[in-house]
């Protein structure tokens, strides 16, 4: 970033505004929401595994049960220190420039919301087993919503919130809106997608491995999505400079 030293005279609505525009040309230059995407989109990537591998199924005559163990294994650690990368590369980035950082409130956002995902889906798994919710009835779309919203990624959407306040950033406020309008409405994150089985090949066949791709796709579109995000505003902050 450079400065330009401009005179002002005496006239202090010019040097106010300015001022203004130096402040709007530092908070810029800080702004590393690409760095937050990419690391958001590889710790996405990298829970397929540990969804597929660790998750408990069992089915038989009268349908199919599972439990995604695998979640709370990957996703409390890997928020924690995704959030913690984030957060490292903002300071060095803003004291390579002689600046202030305004990312610990992200960072406090972030390790909240590991420990409430974490708390919520233990409570999940020790209470609704024995205590199913709404049992003999459909389940009401706000409780669908929520259960979107406390998964992983829905936390992601609203850590971003945060991050998109603090950076004053519409265009990552836009993203993160239809990144939200795409997790909780679109994609159905916490029960798998109806994908078309017939069409797949041999060796994906069976039940378990049908059930474990209908999990998977969901969290594929998403890691993409925030990769995609974050190679577009890289290019944007490129051109910036």
């Amino acid at each position: 970033m450079t400065t330009d030293s401009v005179s002002t005279g005496d006239d202090p609505r010019r040097l106010l505004s300015d001022v203004r525009s130096l402040a709007g040309r530092v908070r810029r230059d800080q702004r590393l929401t690409w760095v937050a995407l990419l690391v958001l989109a590889a710790a996405t990537f990298l829970a397929i595994p540990f969804d597929w591998l660790f998750m408990k199924l069992q089915c038989d005559d009268s349908g199919c049960m599972f439990a995604r163990r695998g979640m709370l294994y990957y996703w409390p650690p890997a928020l924690l220190l995704a959030y913690a990368a984030i957060a490292v590369s903002y300071v060095r980035a803003a004291r390579a420039r002689g600046l202030g950082a305004r990312v610990l409130p992200y960072a406090i956002t972030g390790a909240v919301t590991a420990v409430l995902f974490t708390a919520a889906y233990t409570t999940a798994a020790a209470y609704f087993p024995s205590n199913p919710p709404f049992e003999g009835g459909p389940l009401p779309f706000w409780w669908i919503l929520l259960d979107r919203l406390i998964a992983p990624w829905g936390l992601i959407g609203l850590a971003l919130l945060v991050l998109a306040a603090l950076e004053r950033n519409v265009a990552l406020l836009l993203f993160t809106a239809g990144y939200l309008v795409l997790v909780l409405f679109v994609l159905r994150t916490t029960d798998g997608m109806d994908l078309p089985f017939d069409l797949l090949p041999s060796f994906l066949s069976g039940t378990n491995t049908h059930i474990r791709l209908s999990m998977a796709v969901p969290q594929l579109i998403i890691g993409a999505v925030l990769l995609a995000g974050g190679i577009g505003f890289a290019k944007a902050h490129r051109r910036k400079r």
